[in-house]
């Protein structure tokens, strides 16, 4: 069963092809990220507006490469996809908008069925492609030979969610515990705009971090009532803290002055402290999930997932986490198509593609 996801809840347009939920056969995302850059985040009109201009390009992508090496014309790569499989949520509203309106339109031109697909819980099945097509453009992402057994304990982070799951099987989980303010990915990058470093975050401070000493500051880690929540915004405002005592200024001192009278040896420092904190605490509630529920497989998606700190740390558990390429932790169609697979395969009801309506909101 091929199947064409669409992904557009923020700022990369992408459409992937995957077939029987584990063999990638293409992976297109185009990203609006140097847009943003100038604003420190994601500026919502600046995104729909890119993935109108985006989405039919990437899809038409998509397409001829996973047929590529066949002369096929676009009505026939057309009539070679069993499904098509779109993100209604949770994301941007204008982002989500261009996604599914495209997936609905193309559902009913080529009469195909329409499958809807939560963008958290989909991270996840990044990790069940393990075989990718022998093509050129591909040959760059290196899977797992083998996908995660249930029970799965899934830790899926990334800029807008920290959420610490239990699947016993597809689409049968239990939420054990979540962020109450900041995701981890927010975090990164909040702390990424007070030692002045360029957006997105979390690949500027683990890169200024390389340079600095993650003990060289004990910042504090959050005790929640239930164990597994998570709270970063009590690490950041330490981090600002830090910061201004490190500059000889007290919590008055603004910090977006704070980039101009730190020296690169105080930001690394910073930047260190910030991650090894952060994500201790993150590996610290995966352990004591793990010794609890004792898994067949401990995941971790989402892009957070592509941080080297937290790939270090988590590799002392058992079992060992299962990762999934770089470029599938971020935000990408492939495992949009892979979740819908797993959908159709569980009888789970396909959407409407005359009536579905976008959620941004949406929860797992």
């Amino acid at each position: 069963m091929k199947i064409l996801g669409i992904e557009t809840s923020c700022d990369e347009t992408a459409a992937a092809v995957v077939e029987d939920g584990r063999r990638l056969l293409s992976n297109v995302v185009a990203s609006s990220v140097d847009l943003h850059a100038v604003y420190g985040g994601v500026v919502p009109e600046i995104a729909a507006r890119s993935h109108i201009e985006s989405i039919l390009p990437v899809i038409d992508e998509a397409l001829k490469t996973a047929f590529q090496g066949r002369a096929l014309e676009m009505a026939e790569m057309w009539s070679n996809i069993d499904a098509i499989a779109v993100t209604r949520g949770p994301g941007l509203s204008g982002s989500l908008l261009i996604g599914v309106l495209t997936a609905r339109t193309l559902a009913i031109a080529k009469n195909k069925p329409l499958y809807a697909v939560n963008h958290v819980e989909a991270h996840v099945y990044a990790t069940f492609i393990t075989e990718k097509a022998k093509s050129l453009k591909l040959k760059a992402i290196s899977l797992n030979n083998k996908q995660p057994e249930f029970p799965i304990l899934a830790l899926i982070v990334s800029g807008g969610h920290s959420q610490l799951v239990l699947f016993k099987n597809h689409f049968d989980y239990k939420i054990l515990g979540q962020t109450a303010d900041d995701a981890v990915g927010e975090a990164f990058d909040k702390v990424a705009k007070i030692l002045g470093l360029p957006y997105p975050g979390g690949p500027s401070v683990s890169q200024a971090a390389k340079e600095g000493n993650p003990n060289a500051l004990l910042l504090p880690k959050a005790r929640m009532q239930n164990g597994y929540d998570y709270s970063f915004s009590g690490l950041k405002t330490a981090v600002l803290r830090a910061a201004q005592q490190m500059v000889g200024k007290d919590f008055t001192f603004p910090s977006s002055a704070l980039p101009a009278v730190l020296n690169a040896s105080q930001k690394a420092n910073l930047a260190a402290s910030f991650q090894h904190t952060a994500i201790q605490t993150l590996v610290d509630g995966l352990k004591a999930a793990s010794e609890e529920f004792e898994p067949k497989s401990i995941v971790i998606a989402g892009g957070v997932a592509a941080n080297r700190e937290l790939r270090t740390q988590a590799d002392k558990l058992t079992p060992k986490p299962i990762y999934t390429d770089i470029k599938l932790c971020t935000d990408n169609a492939a495992m949009i198509a892979a979740n819908a697979y797993y959908q159709a395969s569980n009888k789970q009801p396909v959407a409407d593609p005359y009536s579905l309506e976008i959620d941004p909101g949406l929860q797992m």
